[in-house]
């Protein structure tokens, strides 16, 4: 891409992640999934990884996703309508790694995930987030692996990155690099955020136009 088609394709991000955006559905179960009429954006990512407030900084609304202290809630897959009309829509999947849930929860959202990620054909990307604190841990590399086995091409996602030194951002961001390149399904761009300072958003919201595009 040229510079002008960069600067075309942010400035057609930002006049969407700003126009309307609402709530479509809630499925618990795959017969409840929405017809496939646009392209869709996953969301995945750990309990209290920020998924939430990193849709709502997307969308520069308060309360688009539901924040919750509570690991766990969000045991739904959650289908957001993106423009007037329609252009994609961004999809929040349950948190997972949640070690307090009963088994028969964790294996339900493990078919639910699967299912949906190996059947949708309207599903162009996946964001995996990972707490800027932590760093990868096993439970995200399963939903790596979930994702290379369903063929779903991936950005990694680094959140809270205000709540790291730069330092250790700049490694964490190198190591996270190396590991993804091991993945056949990551893309090879990772993302750094903050949904309290703005840090990384709108060059996520331009990656999530271009995904949406293909």
């Amino acid at each position: 891409m040229t510079g002008q088609a960069d600067e075309e394709l942010a400035e057609r991000a930002r006049k969407l992640f700003a126009g309307p955006i609402e709530f479509l559905k809630s499925a618990p179960e795959l017969k409840f999934l929405p017809d496939p009429a646009a392209p869709e954006i996953a969301f995945a990512g750990r309990s209290n990884v920020g998924k939430s407030s990193l849709l709502n900084a997307l969308t520069s609304r308060k309360a688009l996703a539901r924040t919750s202290n509570t690991p766990g809630r969000t045991q739904e897959l959650n289908f957001f309508n993106v423009g007037e009309p329609l252009q994609f829509r961004l999809i929040d999947m349950p948190g997972y790694g949640f070690a307090e849930a009963p088994k028969d929860l964790v294996k339900r959202w493990r078919h639910l995930v699967n299912d949906y990620l190996r059947g949708r054909a309207v599903l162009k990307r996946a964001l995996v987030l990972v707490d800027s604190r932590h760093g990868l841990k096993e439970v995200d590399r399963e939903m790596m692996h979930m994702l290379d086995e369903a063929a779903v091409s991936y950005h990694l996602v680094l959140t809270k990155s205000d709540k790291v030194k730069p330092s250790a951002l700049g490694a964490l961001y190198e190591a996270t690099a190396v590991e993804a390149a091991r993945h056949p399904a990551a893309h090879p761009s990772i993302f750094t955020t903050s949904s309290e300072t703005g840090s990384g958003i709108a060059e996520l919201r331009t990656a999530i136009l271009e995904a949406a595009s293909l």
